[in-house]
């Protein structure tokens, strides 16, 4: 088993050579600033999404209403012009 974790540098002649643990670290780091960064944005996505669904319940209520009153004037000139024709 190989336990150099860098032999590759060593094999190519990298004089820059990072141990596994300071490499894990800096990715930690980075991690845990982007997590930060990009909280606040998470919350602002589940909020916009949530009112998105409000959104649509109003429209497809403001849809169904306009259809019914709709209905209604189809109603009300039909039987007019049945009453008229009378």
């Amino acid at each position: 088993m190989m336990t150099d974790f860098n032999w590759l540098y060593k094999k190519w002649g990298f004089s820059n050579q990072k141990s596994l643990d300071d490499r894990i670290q800096e990715l930690e780091k980075v991690v845990f600033e982007l997590q930060e960064k990009y909280s606040g944005a998470l919350q602002d996505i589940k909020r916009l999404e949530e009112e998105n669904i409000e959104t649509t319940n109003v429209l497809y209520e403001l849809g169904n209403s306009i259809d019914a009153v709709d209905t209604r004037i189809d109603i009300l000139t039909a039987e007019k012009w049945v009453n008229k024709n009378v």
